[in-house]
């Protein structure tokens, strides 16, 4: 036999090892999507055995290649993988596929399973994720990487699907990827023309190719996806275009969904259902696997094996990280610093000292412009910022003096800073997770809040992950007027709320507007969205005490010797409760007025504090320029309450007359306070 027929050999009995975990785990689940794994088996060992470059005895090593299963269905592909190749991921998880805490969900979950990159499922993300995680690298090798030592260099490596591409965040995604000419992503395309419903041809006529062309992405096309020699000769190809940096690569593989499957293959049966014990058999038969479920030879697994070249691989750059360290000093230490995640040791001292310097410059500017100001201000002590705007620069206020714009061709003694996203919000959002992932940048994104619907995906994605992103949402109620209700968001504020692990802050003045930026910065565990106003709010005056309880969430603003009723605020309408409090005190009832930022970081206070700014026998007023509904999650356990705020969509005037329209106005507030205390 000669060496090339040996390897061929080899091949495709890994490929079916990858099959047969894959059959056998779903089988015992009962539950899951055999049709891809089995459909791009050989694609996985034409990548996982020959060009990725990772370490599994080190799932962190800072300059390994990123994989992104962008078709997460097919989990089981990746935890195949995951296990065959040395990673800390038993059989015996594989055994548990989908079962309550087992390391093998039924999707990829990042922090979850050693190894994954990302969490995906939601079709399309995993691509822009990847598009993040591919900027974070080329971000970092021009900032970090000097002459003889290149510190950052790695792939970004994407296995997506029909769905991904059907996906209209694929389109958001690898448009961007173009622009910013992103050569170390590539992206292998199971081309096997089926998904849930049965053929695409009904449904999904695209010329991908064409259309990856015209975003500026190299593509290699007719790549067989069941050969596996056909693939690494497109993979060849694909790190040829990286290495030149001529811009992104698709490979299109033409596969066979459910490929040995003799009843199934090529149909939507195979696509999320097992197989059943029969149609096992038969595949058994087919592909002449007399093996018994879960069990690979010893030779097939030790071909899989990658700890032993993994280690070589990391030791090689660690080698040349010391050469580095020494020629560089500074810089090794902020590469590791960043790479920890770790924020300066200066830094609670200086968002403390910025605090304060907010109260005391008493700015009554709007929230946006506030924003600005942190912006700039934090920029110079965190080069990790990194952000920017879906194409609203100029509304959201997300650059500052001497940013620079993040482009394709970034200076290497001073690359931008400032992303311009385009109207992409979506895959802005997904993005920055990607980003946040990859590990070296504390990523912000911006838009209208109205526009989070474009987004709500990938935030929500953001707090599932728990990552530290950050996003500015600027323009936040009605008052941005003239626009009308197309762009005044009214549901937003409390369906934000709603995702677990998202911290949204509506900030009142520009101090609150700096201790939700210092929150978001510091907190390590999630996403941070910050609802921010077009027009000027008033500052309010606060106690050092008053200050640092802003970070709790919600904190007693202005109080009264016996106070009659609590009226409670965000944003905007803090100023008008404490209008509404001083006409109140000219007619002897006495107020007092809570700002409640954050009612998320709120809510995770001890009860000692949420009972001292909220005392249960006091009646309670909230006012919110948004749907009222969730308030009375606030407001239960109160003697009586009442919520202003609006259960219907805003209208096209001038603020003062959609305020005055809708009862945001003292008056208002002063007959709802009356109400409630007579």
């Amino acid at each position: 036999m000669t060496a090339r027929l040996a390897t061929a050999a080899l091949d495709t009995l890994r490929a079916n090892a990858l099959r047969f975990l894959a059959i056998d785990a779903v089988e015992a689940a009962r539950s899951g999507h055999p049709g891809m794994p089995m459909g791009m088996a050989e694609i996985a060992v034409a990548l996982w055995t020959r060009h990725l470059r990772h370490d599994p005895a080190d799932p962190a090593w800072a300059d390994r290649d990123r994989f992104v299963l962008s078709n997460g269905h097919g989990s089981m592909l990746l935890y195949a993988l995951l296990h065959l190749t040395g990673y800390d991921l038993p059989l015996d998880e594989l055994k548990r596929f989908r079962q309550r805490d087992s390391r093998c969900p039924g999707h990829p979950e990042v922090g979850h399973t050693p190894g994954v990159e990302t969490t995906t499922g939601p079709l399309g993300q995993g691509l822009a994720n990847a598009v993040g995680m591919a900027l974070a690298e080329k971000r970092l090798a021009a900032e970090f990487n000097r002459p003889g030592h290149a510190i950052v260099d790695h792939r970004t490596w994407v296995f997506l699907g029909d769905g991904c591409l059907m996906e209209g965040i694929s389109h958001e995604a690898a448009s961007f990827a173009g622009v910013q000419r992103l050569s170390k992503l590539i992206c292998l395309w199971d081309d096997n023309r089926i998904s849930i419903d049965g053929d695409v041809a009904g449904w999904f006529a695209d010329d991908t190719p064409a259309r990856f062309r015209a975003y500026g992405w190299n593509v290699v096309e007719r790549i067989d996806g069941h050969d596996v020699e056909a693939v690494d000769r497109a993979i060849r190809e694909a790190l040829a275009n990286a290495d030149n940096d001529i811009g992104p690569t698709l490979i299109c593989c033409r596969t066979t969904i459910g490929r040995g499957s003799p009843a199934r293959a090529g149909t939507a049966g195979v696509h999320g259902a097992p197989l059943g014990a029969d149609e096992v058999a038969a595949t058994r038969s087919a592909l002449g696997w007399p093996h018994a479920p879960f069990v690979v030879p010893d030779e097939i697994r030790a071909s899989f094996d990658a700890r032993a070249h993994g280690a070589r691989r990391q030791a090689e750059w660690q080698t040349g990280f010391d050469a580095y360290r020494t020629a560089h000093p500074a810089l090794a230490a902020e590469f590791l610093r960043r790479q920890r995640g770790d924020l300066p040791v200066s830094w609670r001292v200086l968002s403390t000292a910025l605090l304060r310097r907010t109260h005391n410059d008493a700015a009554s500017i709007a929230s946006r412009k506030a924003s600005q100001i942190v912006i700039e201000r934090i920029a110079r002590a965190l080069p990790e910022l990194l952000g920017g705007s879906a194409d609203l620069t100029h509304s959201n206020l997300t650059d500052w003096r001497g940013c620079g714009a993040l482009v394709a061709d970034p200076d290497t003694e001073r690359p931008g800073r400032h992303i311009h996203w385009g109207v992409r919000e979506f895959a802005m959002a997904a993005a920055l997770n990607g980003m946040a992932l990859h590990g070296g940048h504390l990523p912000f994104g911006a838009t209208f809040l109205v526009f989070s619907d474009y987004a709500r995906n990938a935030i929500r994605m953001s707090a599932l992950m728990r990552l530290r992103v950050v996003y500015v949402m600027t323009h936040d109620a009605i008052h941005l007027g003239e626009d009308g209700p197309t762009h005044q968001p009214v549901e937003h504020l409390p369906s934000l709320r709603l995702i677990p692990g998202l911290d949204v802050w509506r900030p009142c003045d520009a101090v609150e507007t700096q201790a939700a930026w210092n929150a978001a910065v510091t907190r390590a565990d999630g996403p941070s969205l910050l609802a921010l106003s077009r027009q000027a709010l008033p500052h309010q005056a606060r106690s050092d005490a008053q200050l640092d309880a802003i970070a709790r969430g919600g904190y007693v603003l202005a109080d009264a010797d016996a106070p009659q009723l609590a009226i409670l605020a965000t944003g905007a309408e803090v100023a008008l409760a404490m209008a509404a409090r001083e006409r109140l005190a000219a007619e002897g009832i006495a107020a007092r007025v809570v700002s409640m930022p954050s009612t998320n970081v709120f809510e995770r206070q001890d009860t000692a504090w949420r009972n001292a700014v909220l005392p249960p026998d006091l009646p309670r007023l909230a006012i919110e320029a948004a749907q009222p509904d969730l308030w009375w999650k606030t407001l239960a356990g109160a003697p009586r309450s009442a919520v202003l705020g609006i259960d219907r969509f805003g209208e096209s005037a001038p603020a003062e007359a959609l305020a005055e329209r809708f009862g945001f106005t003292v008056e208002s507030v002063v007959a709802a306070a009356k109400d409630l205390v007579s």
